[in-house]
């Protein structure tokens, strides 16, 4: 499992023009799936995006988490994090999972950061054209892979 996390003081998601998820502060993340991510890939991760000290404290430190900071979560499926570039220069999704299989995970994903945070997740519409919309707040923008923990 692949995100991309960015720190924002706004973020919203549209489908045809409909606003269909949006958050004040908070932490809008992008997330990829591929067929060998686990209950033990959403677990991590979850748990690694609410516990990710990114938010400044009292003295402008960063050093409280998005549940600490009393921030959202946007989430957006995204099949594109697993691109490969290798040849040509046309993007291979060959190892992005399918829907059928990356859908049931990002449900999994959001309910476990609904949990997490202790407040409903928004999200997009999986599998739409979505436009996403946000303020950076530093900016501060990290990728994650729950397969190459850092």
């Amino acid at each position: 499992m692949r995100v991309v996390v960015q720190r924002v003081r706004a973020a919203a998601v549209s489908v045809d023009g409909q606003v269909v998820g949006e958050i004040g502060a908070g932490l809008l993340v992008l997330a990829g799936f591929e067929d060998a991510d686990q209950a033990s890939d959403l677990d991590w991760m979850a748990q690694k995006l609410t516990r990710l000290r990114i938010f400044a404290d009292a003295e402008g430190v960063m050093n409280r988490s998005v549940v600490d900071a009393g921030g959202d979560i946007l989430a957006v499926s995204q099949f594109t994090l697993y691109a490969s570039t290798r040849k040509g220069n046309r993007p291979s999704w060959s190892r992005a999972a399918r829907g059928e299989i990356s859908q049931p995970l990002f449900e999994r994903f959001t309910a476990l950061l609904t949990q997490m945070l202790g407040r409903p997740v928004p999200t997009g519409v999986f599998g739409a054209d979505m436009q996403v919309s946000l303020v950076n707040d530093g900016p501060v923008t990290l990728t994650l892979d729950s397969r190459n923990p850092e």
